[in-house]
Formats: C-alpha cells, structure tokens, sequence
C-alpha cells in the first residue's frame, strides 16, 4: 500500500476525529441546559453582540445561511433568541437573544474552561494553546482561499 494512502497519514482524518472529539467533551455539558454544540456555538456569536443578522451569524460561524436558519427558528421556539425583520432591510432578519438566552451564559461560565482542560495533555498545555490557534487559523484560512479559488464542479 502506498504510504499516502495510509489513514495514520492523513491530516483530515486527525482533524476529523480530534473535531468529533471536542464535540462530544461538549454534549454532557450543553445537554443539561438542553443545548446542541451549533446552538452553543450560536450563543458565544450572539454573548459576542446581541442582536445581529442572521448573514453576519452564519459568516462568523463559517456556514451558509441556510444551514443556520433551522437551527435559529429551533432555538427561537424553545425561546432562547427572537428574530425580527430589519427596520432599514425588511429582508434582513436580526436575531435577539432573549433573556433566557443571556441567562445562559451564567448557567455555562464552567464550560469553556472544563472542555479546555479536557484538551490539555504533554504536547498542549495553557502556554501552547495560543500557538495551536495560530496554527489552525493558518490551516482554515489557507483552506478557504484555496477552496474559494477552485470552480465549483456541477
């Protein structure tokens, strides 16, 4: 077998598992206040700055809008964020959180610090984070340039 081919060689399979990973350091957490890891990921944008449009919420996520949209109207019926058409652009919907959705991030101060502290080991400690977050913003931005470069194929 050819060594590129091997799945210990593959940087995307690494990426891919320690993602998968993280995500389940969060789900005991998030799903006592019966959140999702998207809908959590919602909120630190909204804790960031209230009351924003749903482009700027799905930009800063990375996502199309129609990916945040479901995930929105979801979160809006169990009554953690309003959304309401812009008073300049009636097209433009701003989302809200509500006071149930500011509560939450009293309710979830621990979490942050508890996945954190889940990832620390002999290679990442508190002093090496701040490079790994240099280096994997290296990596998504290198990503997106090179993908947003490439024609999409139909």
């Amino acid at each position: 077998m050819k060594e590129q081919f091997k799945l210990e060689n593959q940087l995307c399979f690494r990426l891919y598992t320690a993602s998968r990973l993280i995500t389940q350091a969060y789900y005991p957490l998030l799903s006592e206040h019966g959140l999702t890891y998207p809908q959590y990921l919602v909120l630190l944008v909204l804790w960031e700055k209230d009351a924003q449009p749903v482009n700027d919420i799905a930009k800063r996520l990375m996502l199309e809008t129609n990916t945040v949209t479901p995930l929105l109207k979801r979160m809006e019926a169990e009554g953690i964020l309003s959304r309401r058409k812009g008073k300049e652009d009636a097209r433009q919907m701003i989302v809200s959180l509500t006071r149930k959705g500011r509560d939450l991030q009293d309710r979830l101060s621990d979490v942050p610090a508890t996945v954190g502290g889940a990832v620390i080991c002999h290679s990442v400690t508190p002093e090496t984070v701040p490079g790994l977050f240099g280096m994997l913003d290296d990596v998504i931005a290198t990503l997106k340039d090179n993908i947003n470069d490439k024609p999409v194929k139909e």
